[in-house]
């Protein structure tokens, strides 16, 4: 077994679907600028738990979980829509950003991050349901065997999900990093008028893909 290739193939697949731009790196840019990074990389740890599960039956090959997520499809694009909207128009409608306890050298208090359950449970709940993404797992995890065969046995495949959680978590470390640094030079308007602009893509996210979902149950 070549475990080099295999933490690194896992950590290369949580960094690509974590990556793409999308509506769980708005919420945690979001909350980085209104919160604080330790709020922001929360709430990318709960897309990071999210994609751990993924892993988890990808990797043992959950024949149950591919057929559950294939029968509700749908159900579960609707219920991702239904959330999307939802915290969209929270984000926009709530935009004025909380006043933030600071230290006395500067740095944001740790105890005033903000709601850290409902950051970490938002994007939990948006990354597992959203199907694209056992399909993305699966596809990476073939393509991975192809290279080494993680199969082999069970210590192997989950030092492959615990490879691809980490690499999910470290996307969301620099991502919220970064943020974090403008932060401290953002001004109160600016960062709502920011609010209020992230809160609209990720509603128009929600009813784009609302519209697809119902298109499918209709058309499909």
């Amino acid at each position: 077994m070549d475990w080099l290739a295999l933490i690194a193939g896992g950590l290369v697949i949580g960094l690509l679907v974590a990556a793409p731009i999308g509506p769980v790196n708005l919420i945690c840019i979001r909350r980085t600028l209104s919160y604080g990074q330790l709020n922001g990389f929360l709430a990318g740890l709960g897309a990071a738990l999210g994609d751990g599960l993924f892993a988890i039956a990808a990797g043992f090959g959950v024949k149950a979980v591919f057929e559950l997520i294939e029968d509700m499809g749908v159900v579960l694009q609707l219920a991702g829509a239904g959330l999307l909207i939802f915290y969209g128009l929270r984000v926009f409608i709530y935009a004025t950003p909380p006043e933030i306890m600071r230290n006395p050298d500067g740095s944001i208090q740790r105890g005033s991050a903000g709601d850290l359950a409902a950051a970490f449970a938002s994007t939990f709940a948006l990354t597992i349901t959203n199907p694209a993404t056992m399909v993305g797992f699966a596809a990476s995890f073939a393509g991975l065997r192809a290279i080494v065969d993680f199969q082999t046995s069970s210590i192997a495949t989950w030092v492959l999900i615990l490879s691809v959680f980490a690499g999910s978590a470290l996307w969301w470390f620099v991502v919220t990093a970064i943020t974090g640094i403008f932060h401290q030079t953002i001004e109160h308007g600016t960062l709502k008028r920011m609010n209020q602009a992230s809160g609209l893509l990720i509603f128009a996210t929600g009813v784009v893909f609302l519209s697809y979902a119902i298109w499918q149950r209709v058309f499909g």
